[in-house]
């Protein structure tokens, strides 16, 4: 059977949830081989065979956090070469597509971004992306070269596959051009406890209809109630009522959710495609005509400022 590259997201060996779904997913069509870049490998490796990877080349060099991804780029194309893989699954993250897109213009491959599924075809792998504001749905595949495919979060749930995981070291030379930009400082983002907005499995959102930053505190709080990251509105971003970094939309993030909660948000096209592949979906918006409920699952037509604390409580009264 073919072997796919699997690129591994990871901090210091923790190896992140995007990366065991990718690992699902490359079992449809080969045999996964991770792509472990990076301290931490020897800890990683145990988690990345149990979720399917039949080896993992590993290479840690200081360029890859000294410098931007292109240093990442050679290391991913040493895999390609040594490897001859099927197909190469990244994370669909900023850096991720980043990566993939270098690395398939270095190698005459095309490229499929921001795939939701995979499956196995005749003439290679098959993706499934929701495009066009999420509009359609769409099959395509590579028609050129080895097809590198960045995957978004929470496209498949992570199933355990058990493998032999045998770490190998990966020959990397970086090149003379890969270095060019450095980084010359990096600044923690602030921890709040919750899950990563992309990655999280129940995202709560808040818009225009909160009036002001100081009613986000309810969307927290009901967040916090069911474990889920929070965004906001674009329309709540622009007014400064929550951090860019949690917009979801068309020009912030995209999420695909098990759980999608919008509270006080219209549902304008712009908002509706950073979120409209979630699995369930529920609006609480006081205006029955509202765009929004033209793709829920779920609805309620109501204040707000009532509903969201009902919820929360209901919520904590059942978990606790």
């Amino acid at each position: 059977m073919a072997e796919v590259l699997v690129y591994v997201d990871h901090v210091d060996g923790a190896v992140k949830k995007p990366t065991l779904e990718l690992l699902t997913l490359a079992r449809r069509i080969g045999e996964p081989v991770a792509v472990h870049l990076g301290a931490g490998a020897d800890s990683a490796a145990s988690t990345l065979a149990e979720y399917g990877a039949v080896k993992v080349l590993a290479a840690d060099a200081p360029e890859f956090t000294d410098y931007l991804v292109a240093p990442k780029v050679d290391a991913l194309q040493a895999a390609y070469d040594a490897v001859s893989p099927a197909a190469v699954l990244v994370p669909s993250s900023p850096e991720g597509k980043e990566i993939a897109a270098r690395l398939a213009v270095r190698i005459g491959s095309g490229i499929i971004t921001d795939a939701v599924d995979l499956e196995a075809g005749d003439e290679g792998p098959v993706a499934t992306q929701s495009v066009f504001a999420a509009a359609f749905t769409t099959k395509s595949r590579v028609t050129k070269g080895t097809p590198v495919i960045t995957v978004k979060p929470n496209s498949a749930a992570p199933e355990a596959a058990p493998a032999a995981g045998t770490v190998e070291q990966l020959a990397v030379t970086i090149g003379s051009t890969s270095t060019g930009t450095k980084v010359v400082s990096r600044t923690p983002r602030e921890a709040t406890g919750r899950p990563e907005l992309t990655e999280a499995a129940i995202v709560v959102s808040g818009g225009r209809g909160l009036n002001g930053a100081e009613n986000f505190p309810l969307i927290e709080a009901l967040a916090d109630s069911l474990g889920a990251a929070v965004g906001a509105s674009r329309a709540a971003v622009d007014a400064g009522w929550y951090p860019h970094t949690h917009q979801v939309g068309q020009t912030g993030k995209s999420v695909s959710p098990q759980l999608y909660i919008a509270a006080g948000i219209s549902g304008a096209i712009q908002h509706r495609a950073g979120m409209q592949t979630s699995k369930t979906i529920v609006a609480i918006n006081k205006d029955a005509e509202a765009p929004i409920f033209d793709l829920v699952d779920y609805g309620v037509v109501g204040d707000l400022f009532q509903v969201v604390p009902q919820l929360t409580e209901e919520v904590k009264s059942r978990k606790g």
